[in-house]
């Protein structure tokens, strides 16, 4: 099972809140296949009454109906917006949401007779569900550092993201809460934790069992195998692990590294656009 220290708990929190105090909005950043264990749970009491905006991001990876399904849940509590950091699909609607949002900000502002300024942004999510590259397409070619400003820690730079946005250009980690052991699988199998932390062969072996429920097919056209009612996930793995010809000395099937392909074929879209979680299950 996955480990996650409370030394390391307990900086990513203390960072995280003195940052919080220098924005106006936190982006928080979800894997599109996981949303619902990619999401740490505290983060509600941490940010409070702070503006949040959910960003469902490796959106080329997730089954585009379930990612329809997901952006409706969060749409009942959230501005939400599905993106690929890599294309930089849903980048442009997610700089127009925040730049409407900063108007919302400076006109409540305005009418307390305060005046108007830069509306601050941060990033926010667990670790490996994409918050550098979407910081970097989500700045683009505006990706230019506006130094320090009054008021503003030491040391805090800031991109700008338009006009009258401002984008803190170190991204908020957020510890993963990991309350069940489908959770930590969950994380495992999409790469969210690191690969020290939990066993391969145990990951793949769940990631099957979740696709056997979705659809065995994806399994039986990934790896061209022929799947019967009743084999059982541990023989599918033996299978996959025939077809790709992972054989130890003695003719033994190498189930370490057969796991590792089942897990780098997923975590890079082999296998399809899959979504391991559906809102109705949480």
């Amino acid at each position: 099972m996955v480990q996650w220290y409370p030394s390391h708990m307990a900086r990513a929190r203390k960072v995280l809140i003195e940052n919080l105090k220098l924005v106006d909005i936190v982006v928080e950043v979800l894997d599109a296949r996981i949303p619902a264990s990619s999401k740490n749970p505290d983060i509600d009491s941490i940010l409070d009454n702070k503006k949040r905006v959910i960003v469902l991001n490796k959106i080329d990876l997730a089954h585009p109906d379930l990612t329809s399904t997901w952006l409706d849940y969060f749409r009942r509590s959230y501005p939400v917006m599905g993106v690929n950091s890599i294309t930089g699909e849903g980048i442009g609607e997610l700089k127009r949401l925040l730049r409407n949002e900063g108007e919302r900000i400076n006109k409540v502002l305005e009418e307390k007779g305060r005046q108007q300024r830069p509306v601050r942004i941060m990033v926010i999510g667990i670790p490996n569900v994409g918050k550098s590259a979407f910081l970097n397409i989500l700045a683009g070619s505006n990706r230019v550092k506006t130094g320090n400003r009054p008021g503003v820690t030491r040391g805090k730079q800031w991109l700008k993201l338009g006009k009258g946005v401002q984008l803190l250009d170190t991204p908020g980690i957020l510890w993963p809460k990991i309350e069940d052991e489908e959770t930590g699988h969950k994380l495992a199998i999409t790469g969210a934790i690191d690969e020290n932390n939990y066993d391969k062969e145990t990951a793949a072996y769940k990631l099957v069992c979740y696709l056997m429920d979705i659809d065995s097919e994806i399994l039986e056209k990934t790896y061209n195998i022929g799947i019967y009612e009743g084999l059982h996930p541990y023989d599918i793995v033996e299978l996959i692990g025939k077809q790709r010809g992972c054989y130890m000395s003695g003719g033994k099937i190498d189930r370490h590294k057969t796991s590792e392909i089942i897990l780098n074929d997923f975590r890079r879209g082999k296998m399809g656009r899959i979504t391991l979680e559906k809102p109705e299950l949480i």
